[in-house]
């Protein structure tokens, strides 16, 4: 399959503020991300979305990327569940920090209900001011990745909150007919019937690094 890779990124912080959220919901702050619950969250809001490159990651390797300084995440509840999640991670540079905003997507329930764009906006926001809270140089630069393999309305979602393409990528990637969903992501058994792929291993060049980190071929995903 044919993936386009786009990173695109923001410059300037913006100046207006972000919008609120509904009564019903609000937005949380939180550090101590336990390696238990930033999986759960990956495979809660990425399973529809073929977030894979994780699911088989040990608890070391997620507690080293939870230790990396200026890590954040903001997660968004609503009827004390969560509706979605942006996770920030910082990175020196020359001239000042880079935020990525490494995962960033809605519940499947919560899709349609106009939560994406004002999730998006408070994440980026946090981004500009992750110095404020955290010993890091001052952000320069709030990037992204997103792929073709992530929500239909992705894309848009990025550029209409002032995210602007700097580099676009394609190439061929495996990728299963079905997406694993939330409850196998999360650690629920498998169908076999519906999900014949699962766990099989494509020959290394073949891999689809999932909607998640960059390795040069994978990709940010989003959902709304």
């Amino acid at each position: 399959m044919k993936v386009t890779t786009f990173t695109l990124e923001m410059l300037t912080a913006p100046v207006e503020p972000a919008r609120g959220f509904p009564k019903d919901a609000r937005l949380d702050r939180a550090t101590s991300v336990s390696p238990e619950y930033a999986r759960f969250l990956y495979g809660l809001v990425g399973g529809p979305w073929s977030w894979t490159d994780r699911l088989e990651w040990s608890r070391q390797q997620w507690l080293d990327e939870l230790s990396i300084v200026g890590t954040e995440f903001w997660i968004l509840y609503g009827g004390g569940v969560p509706l979605g999640y942006a996770h920030l991670c910082p990175s020196l540079a020359k001239g000042g920090t880079q935020v990525e905003i490494r995962y960033f997507g809605l519940t499947e329930q919560s899709i349609g209900r106009g939560l994406g764009g004002r999730l998006l906006e408070h994440g980026i926001r946090a981004a500009w001011s992750l110095s404020d809270r955290f010993a890091v140089p001052a952000v320069t630069r709030v990037w992204v990745h997103t792929c073709t393999l992530d929500g239909p309305a992705a894309l848009a979602n990025y550029q209409n909150r002032g995210l602007v393409i700097c580099a676009v990528e394609e190439d061929e990637q495996f990728e299963p007919d079905l997406a694993l969903g939330s409850w196998v992501s999360t650690g629920g058994p498998e169908d076999k019937a519906e999900h014949p792929y699962t766990y099989v291993r494509e020959p290394a060049s073949h891999q689809h690094a999932g909607c998640g980190e960059y390795t040069g071929k994978g990709h940010d995903p989003v959902s709304l």
